[in-house]
């Protein structure tokens, strides 16, 4: 592990807009000295190396006798930091070229540039924070809702380690179990021993089995919704993406065909982020660029997690609308009878019997909307967070790991547990149970970071943003 002494920007650097302050962040065990040499207070003071630990003090940050900026500098000695290293952060205007000076000049007097998320990397090797904390850390920079935003706070104050380790602890107390039973049978029976077996690792897998269920939905929270809207030509596509956006997005003519092509855009609607494609419109067509339009609505249809149907209903149902159903039999669908301001002529009844939708399963919806006027958009909205949050989200009774490769550990482990109760299941011996046992022990650890190798740490924190 590095020792040495880092720095970095730690708020915004962009040449397009300043901040009023920035904040340069250094860690390591020169940390101090490092301070000390470009550090001059007002009334020549003593050196910040000899101050109390978390204090503040004011004062100008010099490059030998070069004046670089007026400042405030905060003290604070590992290991009550974040990285658990002595660190200081220093406060100065948030100008990008000012903030580059004392970088510049840092890095002069003794430390090195840090390299993306390698304060973080510090706190998680020096066990201030296991690697999910480590890794909430850039999911709550990151946060689009307030489901993400609420997720990664639970994640970063240890809801899913403690979890984990639970988890783990159980596991590890059969392999015990086993291990002591087969080394010392004389004294350690193992009657019976199977069928309790089976049902702990029953209670097991059906807590592992609800933990990636919860997560399927805390992904599609955190990254956002992936809905289409898809529907005929003129049937106003374009009309409700304008709506939901809150602007004009995309271009409205009472010509059929207008949209070739897709637009998206990503929303907040109601503390959840909806990922919006607006397609062309699905019909039978000879126009060759019409065509391909089609062709890539239906294969972001194949794709969504989501689909608004708009259906114009102002015109009758025709073949094309057939089809567009046919497309979403296995799909969560909202379907939406629009132009409501107009004479309608085709009804909710009407829709469902001639296509045969049921609305009763959960799966489907069904809206009389006026995208144009915004009639019904609210019950659109109220129905979109029903279908996706079922209650209320508690991030105190559940753990949700919104990040694909704690997924895939939790999956394994899931799997190491099946095949457990399928060798009980088989009446093998029990040795074999204590392979998969510890198969899963190890899959859970490499959520919390106690069992990954150095290059899965430095891949992770390769992707975190600078300063952090």
């Amino acid at each position: 592990m590095k020792t040495d002494t880092i720095a970095a920007i730690a708020t915004a650097l962009t040449n397009q807009v300043n901040s009023g302050i920035g904040i340069i962040r250094i860690s390591g065990e020169d940390a101090l000295t490092v301070i000390d040499r470009i550090y001059r207070s007002k009334n020549n003071q003593k050196k910040l190396s000899q101050e109390k630990s978390h204090t503040v003090h004011y004062g100008f940050v010099y490059d030998g006798e070069l004046l670089i900026d007026e400042v405030m500098v905060l003290i604070m000695r590992g290991p009550n930091t974040y990285t658990r290293e002595d660190t200081v952060e220093i406060d100065c205007h948030g100008g990008s070229l000012v903030m580059q000076r004392i970088l510049d000049t840092v890095i002069r007097h003794g430390a090195r540039a840090a390299e993306p998320g390698e304060f973080t990397k510090r706190a998680f090797l020096n066990g201030r924070i296991d690697l999910s904390q480590a890794e909430s850390v850039m999911d709550l920079i990151q946060s689009k809702n307030e489901f993400a935003l609420s997720s990664s706070l639970s994640q970063l104050q240890g809801a899913v380690c403690e979890k984990i380790r639970e988890l783990r602890a159980r596991l590890l107390h059969e392999v015990a179990f086993i291990e002591s039973a087969l080394d010392d049978p004389e004294h350690i029976s193992i009657e019976g021993y199977d069928a309790a077996l089976d049902h702990a690792m029953e209670e097991l897998s059906h807590e592992l089995r609800g933990i990636l269920k919860a997560s399927e939905q805390g992904s599609l929270l955190k990254d956002g919704i992936y809905t289409v809207i898809i529907g005929k030509p003129n049937a106003g596509k374009s009309s409700l993406l304008n709506r939901l956006v809150g602007r004009e997005r995309a271009i409205v003519t009472p010509i059929a065909g207008t949209t070739r092509d897709t637009l998206e855009e990503q929303i907040n609607l109601g503390g959840i982020t909806l990922n919006l494609i607006d397609t062309a419109g699905i019909h039978s067509t000879e126009d060759f660029v019409e065509r391909i339009g089609v062709e890539k609505a239906i294969e972001y249809v194949e794709k969504a997690d989501l689909v608004l149907y708009l259906v114009d209903a102002s015109v009758p149902l025709d073949e094309n609308d057939r089809r567009i159903c046919q497309l979403l039999a296995s799909k969560k669908t909202i379907f939406l009878l629009n132009k409501t301001d107009l004479t309608q002529v085709v009804s909710a009844r009407d829709f469902a019997s001639d296509f045969g939708i049921s609305f009763d399963s959960g799966q489907n919806r069904l809206i009389e909307i006026s995208a144009l006027e915004g009639t019904g958009v609210d019950l659109l909205e109220e129905t979109i967070r029903n279908l996706f949050l079922i209650g209320e989200i508690s991030f105190h009774d559940e753990i949700y790991l919104t990040n694909a490769r704690q997924k895939a550990a939790m999956e394994q482990a899931y799997q190491s547990i099946l095949h457990v109760r399928s060798s009980i299941a088989a009446g093998m011996p029990e040795d074999f149970y204590s392979i998969d046992l510890m198969d899963a022990y190890e899959a859970l650890g490499e959520i919390i970071g106690e069992t990954v190798g150095e290059d899965l740490v430095n891949e992770i924190f390769s992707k975190f943003c600078m300063g952090k």
